[in-house]
C-alpha cells in the first residue's frame, strides 16, 4: 500500500470502529493474524479481545478519538491522539459522574496485505482518572 492509503486506512479505522462503533466493519480493517500488544492481560490479543475492549470502554465512556498528528511510512503509522470522554459507567472503581474529560496518547499500527496486523498504544489513563476524581469532588457539600 502507498503511504497515503495506509494513512487513510488507519484514520477510517479510528472513525468507523472507535468513534462510530461500527463493529461489523472490523473485518475490513483487521488482518486475520492481527495482534494487539496493548490490551489488558485478561483479554486475548486478537480481534475478539479488541472488540471486547472497545465494548467495555463504551460501557464506561461515551468517547471520541481525535487524531492530532499522524506519521506514516513503509506500512507503519503512529498517531498522537486526544480522547474526549464523557463518564457514563463505572471505571477504575469510580461510579459514573457524567463528567467530561480528555486525555492524550499514542497509537502505533503496522499494516500488512492492506489491513492492520499489529497495534501498540500508550494512553494516559492516570490523567483521565485524576480529572474524573477532581470533578467528582466539586460541587456543593451538604452539612452533616
Amino acid at each position: 500500500m502507498a503511504n497515503h492509503q495506509t494513512k487513510q486506512l488507519i484514520a477510517d479505522f479510528i472513525e468507523d470502529i472507535w468513534n462510530q462503533q461500527q463493529y461489523d466493519k472490523l473485518g475490513l480493517y483487521l488482518h486475520p493474524d492481527y495482534v494487539d500488544h496493548s490490551l489488558p492481560a485478561a483479554l486475548s490479543p486478537d480481534s475478539t479481545g479488541l472488540l471486547n475492549w472497545i465494548q467495555a470502554t463504551s460501557q464506561s465512556f461515551v468517547h471520541q478519538t481525535l487524531i492530532d498528528d499522524q506519521v506514516t511510512e513503509a506500512g507503519k503509522t503512529i498517531l498522537k491522539i486526544t480522547l474526549l470522554m464523557t463518564h457514563v459507567g463505572t471505571w477504575r472503581g469510580l461510579e459514573a459522574t457524567g463528567a467530561q474529560a480528555k486525555t492524550m496518547g499514542y497509537r502505533f499500527y503496522r499494516v500488512a496485505d492492506g489491513k492492520i496486523i499489529e497495534h501498540w498504544a500508550i494512553i494516559d489513563g492516570t490523567a483521565l482518572e485524576n480529572q474524573l476524581k477532581q470533578q467528582a469532588n466539586q460541587g456543593c457539600k451538604l452539612p452533616e
